[in-house]
């Protein structure tokens, strides 16, 4: 059985799971609403504060979805209740990021600015601070898609392994690698 599928979610005060009749699970919560289709023969039990995600059979493609789906929804319970949050820093010379509501500025070392068009769904501040890098602090309640947008911006500019430039995710670490050693 999966340890993961097993587990019951739990649902905090204020959130309301239903589930419609083509396993379309809502989740609402103060944060707003989130859905999800499961797969179908997934069995979705919402009884008082917990909720249960059971498989039909022991086949490999249901012991799967089985983690897979109860981890999404209770990341769904945990946005609409909480929210979720991811931080990145831009590591290197004259890298710079502002925001002017949902249009990131980013200045990454390229011969012009990049403008990323953020979804209505994801917040943004950005933070500069004299002698430290800066910080790009993202908001959602929805965790696939805060990943999708982290990841988007992270692709702008990778950390590359001599110098460790580039945008990451604070607390993430960088392999280094040595660089070419002087002549003889």
């Amino acid at each position: 059985m999966s340890r993961i599928g097993k587990l019951p979610i739990s649902i905090p005060a204020g959130v309301t799971i239903s589930v419609a009749a083509n396993n379309v699970v809502s989740v609402k919560g103060p944060k707003g609403t989130l859905t999800q289709q499961v797969d179908p023969d997934m069995i979705i039990k919402v009884e008082g504060s917990e909720a249960q995600v059971d498989r039909p059979s022991e086949q490999k493609r249901h012991k799967a979805m089985h983690g897979l789906y109860r981890s999404i929804i209770s990341n769904m319970v945990k946005g609409v209740s909480e929210g979720f949050t991811l931080q990145q820093e831009l590591v290197g010379v004259g890298y710079k990021a502002t925001n002017q509501g949902q249009l990131l500025d980013l200045a990454i070392g390229f011969s012009h600015e990049v403008m990323v068009e953020l979804p209505a769904e994801v917040g943004v501040t950005t933070l500069t601070e004299k002698g430290k890098n800066p910080i790009i602090t993202l908001t959602s309640m929805d965790k696939q898609l805060l990943g999708q947008v982290a990841a988007k911006i992270r692709s702008l500019r990778k950390p590359e392994p001599y110098k460790g430039k580039g945008i990451r995710f604070v607390g993430e670490k960088v392999r280094r690698k040595a660089g070419k050693t002087a002549g003889k």
